[in-house]
């Protein structure tokens, strides 16, 4: 028979196995994520994103007068530090597995505004993360079976 502590336990830990492998399952393949900033002026601001292979990126920035720098993997776009004014488009293909970076700083007179859409890997380590959080549940649901054991005399 299940003693109280060990049906919390039991309740408990299922609970957080079911939230360690949900996690899981949502951090498996590739990512979409919609960035919609606005920037004041002088403000400086990087993106540093991870993709595979053939992952399309797009964004677009609208402002005064701006600066841009973007560096893909490979032979990837690449746009070495340049001005720009009132808005411009970027769009490219990653060529390789590997990290883009996008420095844009506001050189103009009003706000800056980027929205962007870039598809991207999660980091190795959110994966690692999910798998601790649902062997931390085992654990509780093992540590809670412990109460319902009958103890020998003398404890």
């Amino acid at each position: 028979m299940l003693t109280k502590r060990t049906a919390i336990g039991i309740g408990v830990g299922s609970v957080i196995i079911a939230l360690g492998l949900a996690s899981l399952v949502i951090h498996i393949g590739i990512q979409t994520i919609d960035v919609d900033e606005t920037f004041g002026v002088g403000e400086f601001t990087s993106y540093r994103l991870s993709a595979p292979n053939h992952t399309p990126q797009i964004m677009n920035i609208t402002g005064d007068a701006f600066d841009v720098k973007l560096e893909s993997p490979a032979d990837g776009l690449q746009i070495p530090l340049t001005s720009h004014k009132k808005q411009v488009t970027l769009s490219w293909v990653h060529l390789a597995d590997g990290d883009t970076r996008i420095e844009i700083q506001n050189t103009g007179n009003s706000d800056l505004h980027v929205e962007a859409t870039f598809q991207v890997t999660i980091d190795p380590i959110l994966i690692t993360y999910d798998i601790m959080v649902a062997i931390t549940g085992v654990v509780v649901i093992g540590l809670s079976a412990g109460f319902s054991i009958r103890k020998p005399r003398g404890f």
